[in-house]
């Protein structure tokens, strides 16, 4: 007999078990405390990378310079002493020489660009056409960093690269001019980037830097409904890295610029206060809801950022040791997409010009400030790699830095020598099809091949080439393929960015 009554009563007693589905929500209960270890573990690698960037921004201030003098030195003294070996310099030296030396044109060349003629320019225009000029230079600020450490890394082995082999490139020179044009154009960027949040910061009404900030929460919708992998999201949070840092600094320089214009009052500085905590409560707000949610759909724990810290730290690590492949700056800037070439021209030139050095005592606080940076970087650096143990240690990572493993250094620079070795042993020469440009092979005796001795984590430096036509290599790049699981197996020279298979 059916009736409403009935129904009614039916809906008001009617019982149900949570028990006999306890695996479901189970599984929803520890997604909501995932969710809320998040933030902590967040922010913990966002820490860690922060400081990781720091060192390698110091370094460009501090020891740069110093070892700059020491290749000059070592490079006029030379006759003196002798060729001991066939090196005028060694390839860290060469390194650093150019890199010192792009510095320095840069940095002149950046008083050609007039900042108060591009303040006054950006202010002129509407607040609509403000914000899509600020989304235009975070994209193109991006692809440049893609592009640029390739450029750099291109410009470093064709200056370094041993002299015996057959040279296939176009010489340092059209390389160097590249690169300077390159950190030049990158400056600029980052200026006008600086230059449009000071517009934002000194607007009446601060409707721009409002709509700014709520451009982070469109970034949200960007990201949270796609599908990610953990090596993805690795890529992503050294994405967020990065451009956390990259806003700290354009914060020092927009507050330079205000207290400049404002003789260095410090009470202008407290007016300045609540619009740097508004843009940095923002960032920090979007990634905490961007990254739990996105762990929350891709069924990742919170587990994982433990991992890609220590990642991180295996880099520091093995970056210092004896066989080092490459300098940790240049590590962190294949790694998080931090280049900090640009920035650095960028924040001299702002500092030279804000701050007027005269007389004896400026001087002498400039050198105690300068000491006072070499202490602030070396205390970092000691810091940074003591946990940097830690990490490496609490994930077992320490025969991954130890165990050499010989690796042929295939390319068409190998001659007919590779072709023998590649028609002997098959697909074994390589497991990735390609070859890093920063690889110093060690030369044995003749007819046989080169080989490079490395660590284990070396012979991920390159991803397999998506247009590679040797069918052979097919099972190699499968192989590649199968085991992406570990982070450590991700292209050390891949940007923040780029696609990952």
């Amino acid at each position: 007999d059916l009736s409403l009554l009935r129904f009614i009563s039916a809906e008001l007693t009617r019982g149900y078990f949570l028990e006999h589905n306890e695996a479901k929500y189970t599984e929803r209960r520890e997604r909501v405390y995932t969710c809320m270890r998040i933030p902590k573990e967040l922010e913990k690698l966002m820490f860690f990378g922060i400081f990781l960037c720091l060192d390698a921004f110091l370094y460009v201030f501090t020891l740069l310079p110093l070892r700059v003098f020491l290749a000059m030195f070592r490079f006029i003294t030379l006759p003196c002493y002798g060729l001991r070996d066939r090196r005028l310099l060694q390839p860290a030296q060469v390194c650093d020489i150019l890199k010192g030396v792009i510095l320095v044109i840069c940095y002149f060349m950046m008083h050609y660009v007039d900042y108060s003629m591009m303040y006054h320019l950006i202010r002129g225009q509407s607040v609509i056409k403000l914000y899509i000029i600020y989304n235009m230079l975070e994209v193109a600020d991006r692809l440049f960093s893609s592009f640029g450490q390739d450029i750099l890394d291109a410009l470093y082995w064709t200056a370094t690269e041993p002299k015996e082999r057959k040279r296939a490139h176009i010489g340092v020179i059209p390389h160097f001019f590249m690169a300077v044009l390159y950190v030049f154009l990158h400056a600029i960027l980052i200026m006008v980037q600086a230059t449009t949040l000071n517009v934002a910061f000194n607007s009446h009404n601060k409707s721009l830097l409002t709509i700014m900030m709520s451009n982070n929460f469109v970034e949200i919708k960007g990201s949270v409904f796609k599908k990610f992998e953990k090596n993805n999201l690795f890529q992503m949070s050294n994405s967020d890295i990065k451009e956390r840092f990259t806003n700290y600094v354009l914060l020092l320089i927009v507050c330079l610029r205000n207290m400049e214009q404002f003789s260095w009052n410090p009470d202008h500085l407290w007016v300045l206060f609540p619009d740097v905590c508004m843009v940095v409560a923002s960032e920090i707000a979007v990634d905490i809801v961007k990254h739990a949610f996105i762990t929350k759909f891709n069924d990742i724990t919170a587990d994982v950022y433990s991992e890609y810290r220590a990642s991180l730290a295996f880099d520091l690590v093995s970056s210092r040791q004896k066989n080092a492949y490459t300098d940790y700056s240049d590590s962190v800037s294949r790694r998080m997409g931090f280049i900090p070439l640009p920035l650095a021209v960028l924040l001299i030139r702002v500092v030279t010009s804000s701050i007027k050095v005269q007389g004896v005592l400026a001087y002498v606080c400039v050198v105690l400030f300068y000491c006072g940076l070499i202490s602030l970087k070396v205390l970092n650096s000691i810091v940074l790699l003591g946990k940097s143990c830690q990490y490496v240690k609490e994930a077992k990572m320490e025969e991954k830095l130890f165990n050499p493993v010989l690796t042929a250094t295939p390319g068409k620079s190998t001659g007919k020598q590779q072709g023998m070795f590649k028609s002997s042993q098959g697909n074994s020469t390589d497991e990735n099809g390609s070859t890093s440009v920063t690889n110093q092979p060690v030369y044995q005796k003749e007819n046989t091949p080169s080989l490079l001795v490395t660590s284990n984590s070396d012979q991920f430096l390159t991803t397999p080439d998506g247009e590679e036509k040797d069918i052979s290599q097919d099972s190699s790049e499968l192989k590649h393929r199968s085991s992406k699981k570990d982070l450590l197996e991700i292209d050390r020279f891949t940007i923040c960015g780029n696609r990952i298979d």
